[in-house]
């Protein structure tokens, strides 16, 4: 098959799933994950070939920047230790376990290094798809540790197969290659941040504010790659830069493209990795003895059961020692309960990227010969996440309520507080505003009522109650834009000084920037 056959099936295959999943109420990556078990049966298909280095340079990059995108700087902040624990160690400690467990069930130590790496991770997209029901600290917490787990991942998964390929590391190798990674990554992602923050400040239109948006995760990715660094970490860095500075240099309509497009290409790319795995699984299988297939099954029950374990161990341990070398009292009122571990643990949902680490196994070592045992790591990859899927997507719920984690008000606490300081912000510059603008006393008086009305509506946080309507006349819709802007300075101003979260600005910028494209006509169309 051509590669438009293939993207037309792939396409179909996307649409499909996400039409059952939403009627069967089914997780839509299990529907995916089937449906390309089902495409493999179809001979052509099966001869179908996805070059290694695509997988990480086409699907992780426009993933994973979306995520950083929409990633709370302030919970990063707050938690950093943790966060840099768990997306270190914590991976490093469930690749070498998994690895283990895999070579006692009979891997090839080398194949089960490369699994240990690709399951490793929790998956930034399954979390923020899965992990609603999740307290809002505990999701935005583990949302940042699975963006920022990839690059230590990648790490390990580098040595595997270099290891594999009949490579030596010494410690001080293993060194050079981690801080080459990390350094190199972070370096990179803030230099292409840097470079697409000059441009999108030299530019005011739509589409080349969104067209610069697009190339930084896939320069980012390649600058890193091109000095053997992380090309995960330099996106994300990429990622959390433009998330932070971007509201000051892109326009409503841009962002509102971005808002609508974004959300949609991750979908698509997601989705279409499922798919193509489903494919790939049922390939592997077809060509395989039973029992080589039963001896998989018991290996990725026991790996998954393992990764469960590994996790709230390791949860424990790092608490115990922390608790004997940190005892400031707001480091204990940090520390997470026994049941709220058991919550975490449960909440480590395996996608995408693991799938896609897992591909992007070389189908041959330098010396021509096949990599050992790389379908059996796709295999026992897809089973992961599957019980993931299964197991652990419906039980979280179930788990969550168990735990009965103190309820978090924080968001509509900080919501109202925000609204609050804009219309206040609002109204201590409408005056001045007029006079400046030279508003007709009609519209002053208009704009006045209005203001008192939604300060009034602020507890009900009525989203519709500050909206205005197209056509306004000029003199009207000059105020009004005047004032939207004094909010959003204040708005900036409580996220730089931390008061109210990134998921919380988010929200409002939204709002003012479709009430300014109502009042102005503008749509991000073109």
């Amino acid at each position: 098959m051509n590669g438009l056959e293939i993207t037309v099936v792939l396409g179909a295959a996307v649409l499909a799933g996400t039409v059952l999943a939403t009627r069967l109420r089914v997780p839509t990556p299990l529907l995916l994950l089937t449906l390309g078990l089902l495409l493999g049966l179809v001979p052509e298909l099966r001869e179908v070939e996805l070059p290694p280095d695509v997988v990480l340079l086409l699907f992780l990059p426009v993933m994973l920047f979306w995520e950083s995108l929409t990633t709370s700087l302030r919970a990063i902040r707050r938690a950093f230790r943790g966060i840099v624990i768990m997306s270190t160690l914590m991976v490093v400690a469930t690749a070498l376990g998994v690895a283990a467990l895999a070579h006692w069930m009979g891997m090839p130590w080398d194949a089960a290094l490369v699994l240990g790496a690709a399951v490793a991770p929790p998956d930034a997209t399954a979390v923020a798809a899965l992990g609603r029901t999740l307290p809002r600290r505990h999701f935005m917490i583990l949302k940042a540790e699975s963006l920022t787990n990839d690059g230590t991942a990648l790490v390990v998964y580098a040595v595997a197969v270099g290891l594999a390929s009949g490579g030596h590391y010494s410690t001080l190798d293993v060194t050079e290659v981690v801080l080459r990674s990390y350094l190199g990554g972070l370096l990179a992602g803030a230099i292409v941040a840097a470079a697409g923050y000059a441009i999108m400040r030299s530019v005011r239109d739509t589409l080349s504010l969104n067209l610069t948006l697009l190339l930084v995760p896939f320069a980012a990715y390649l600058l890193a790659e091109t000095f053997h660094a992380s090309g995960v970490l330099a996106v994300v860095v990429a990622g959390l830069t433009i998330a932070y500075v971007s509201s000051r240099i892109s326009t409503p309509a841009s962002r509102r493209q971005t808002e609508w497009t974004w959300p949609l290409g991750s979908y698509v790319l997601n989705s279409a990795l499922f798919v193509l795995v489903g494919l790939e699984v049922q390939v592997v299988v077809h060509d395989a003895e039973m029992d080589h297939v039963a001896r998989l099954l018991a290996t990725i029950v026991v790996v998954w059961a393992g990764m469960l374990v590994i996790r709230f161990g390791f949860q424990t341990l790092t608490i115990m020692i922390i608790r004997v070398l940190d005892r400031r009292p707001s480091q204990r009122l940090r520390r997470t309960t026994f049941r709220g571990r058991v919550v975490t643990a449960v909440a480590g949902f395996r996608g995408a990227v693991s799938l896609a680490i897992a591909l992007s196994v070389p189908a041959t070592l330098d010396d021509g010969t096949p990599f050992p045992g790389r379908e059996d790591i796709v295999i026992m990859t897809a089973g992961v996440i599957l019980l993931t899927l299964l197991v652990q997507g419906p039980l979280l719920p179930v788990v969550v309520r168990w735990a009965r984690l103190p309820e978090d008000t924080s968001p509509a606490e900080e919501r109202r507080l925000a609204e609050r300081a804009l219309s206040e912000a609002a109204g201590d510059a409408l005056e001045g505003l007029v006079e400046e603008l030279g508003t007709s006393p009609a519209t002053h008086e208009r704009v006045k009522r209005e203001h008192a009305d939604h300060l009034a509506s602020v507890d009900t946080l009525d989203p519709d109650a500050d909206h205005a309507l197209f056509g306004e006349p000029d003199d009207y819709a000059r105020l009004r834009l005047a004032l939207i802007e004094r909010k959003r300075d204040a708005l900036w101003q409580l996220r730089a000084e931390g008061t109210v979260d990134d998921e919380v600005v988010r929200e409002i910028r939204t709002r003012l920037d479709i009430e300014e494209l109502r009042l102005t006509g503008i749509e991000p169309l073109e």
